[in-house]
């Protein structure tokens, strides 16, 4: 089964892990990943401490546990881009929360690219 269809057809929660030059880690709920083309995903982003992070380090771990299971996936990536405020973040939101298309632009929104380096099983090395 590909990435994708895995991702498509999974119910979970996810974390993406991040570290600043120094190696300080942070971690963060994320949604599932959208996957733009082959091995590129992206996820939206706030300005907030995983951003930041990512301008000094481009590596970071997605973790995804499926839900009721200790079953799921660690993705291991390589930022390869970014986009701030893009329109696209609207267009592949999956939540739609009420009020978020007409509320004011307070916060910018990135929407980061990444390669996918390596897939593992969340538990073993696989």
């Amino acid at each position: 089964m590909k990435i994708d269809e895995y991702f498509a057809s999974r119910k979970g929660i996810g974390v993406l892990s991040t570290a600043d030059a120094g190696g300080k880690v942070n971690a963060a709920v994320y949604g599932r990943p959208h996957f733009m083309d082959g091995d590129t995903i992206a996820f939206i982003a706030a300005d907030r401490l995983t951003h930041a992070n990512l301008q000094t380090n481009p590596s970071a771990v997605y973790l995804f546990q499926e839900e009721g299971s200790h079953s799921g996936k660690r993705l291991y990536l390589t930022k390869t881009g970014e986009e701030k405020d893009s329109p696209l973040i609207d267009e592949i939101r999956r939540r739609k929360s009420e009020g978020a298309a007409g509320r004011e632009k307070k916060e910018s929104r990135f929407l980061i690219y990444f390669k996918i380096d390596r897939i593992l099983p969340l538990i073993g090395e696989g």
